[in-house]
């Protein structure tokens, strides 16, 4: 057993707590609604809502909305909402949402999990490798210009290298949001894949 699957406490029947950070678009429908699918699994999932209320009916309105507020001050404000959870955390993350959930999955000790959609940065920007005994998921389109283009999955695949256990989803297609019912981009196949994966990954952890 793990150092850190050792310092974790027992949850019953396998049902874990997440932290689930929105993307850039904010506390969307979509994004509510994929909290409360793994809530109906038996989960336990906080959603910090970093921009405040705000939403935006477009990635471009997002990142504009982001650049004035600053992303480290974000990506801070996202890390902070850790301080008061427990220590043995699924963090996840939805595209921007993946910043803090994975700086929080790779610096705060006692992480149980990580499952980063949409997107995925270097391991070297939060620290020298990927920590043992942390699992992690990572999930993308294979002709997503955000995730492929911007270097998302090369990162991908290098964090789920140096894994204990690690797996990089790629789905046929090209959206970035495709998971989110209410978005131009969703793919109905590849979201219900998403959802199954997600679900087995948590009813995993142990």
């Amino acid at each position: 057993m793990g150092l850190v699957a050792a310092a974790a406490r027992p949850h019953p029947g396998g049902m874990a707590e997440v932290l689930l950070f929105h993307h850039i678009c904010g506390q969307t429908p979509g994004f509510l609604a994929f909290a409360d699918d793994l809530r109906s699994e038996g989960h336990t999932v906080h959603t910090p809502d970093l921009f405040g209320g705000r939403t935006f009916d477009s990635i471009a309105a997002g990142e504009e909305y982001a650049r004035k507020v600053g992303f480290s001050a974000l990506l801070d404000a996202g890390v902070a909402e850790s301080d008061d959870l427990p220590d043995d955390l699924v963090y996840a993350g939805l595209s921007f949402g993946v910043l803090p959930a994975q700086k929080l999955a790779q610096t705060k000790p006692g992480a149980r999990g990580a499952l980063l959609c949409y997107s995925c940065v270097p391991v070297a920007e939060f620290g020298e490798r990927w920590p043992a005994g942390v699992p992690v998921q990572v999930h993308g389109m294979d002709a997503d210009p955000i995730f492929v283009d911007e270097g998302d999955v090369e990162a991908a695949r290098e964090l789920v290298g140096q894994a204990d256990r690690g797996e990089l989803f790629l789905y046929p297609g090209d959206g970035h949001f495709f998971a989110d019912p209410v978005d131009p981009g969703f793919d109905p196949r590849a979201a219900e894949l998403l959802r199954a994966r997600v679900v087995g990954f948590l009813a995993g952890l142990t």
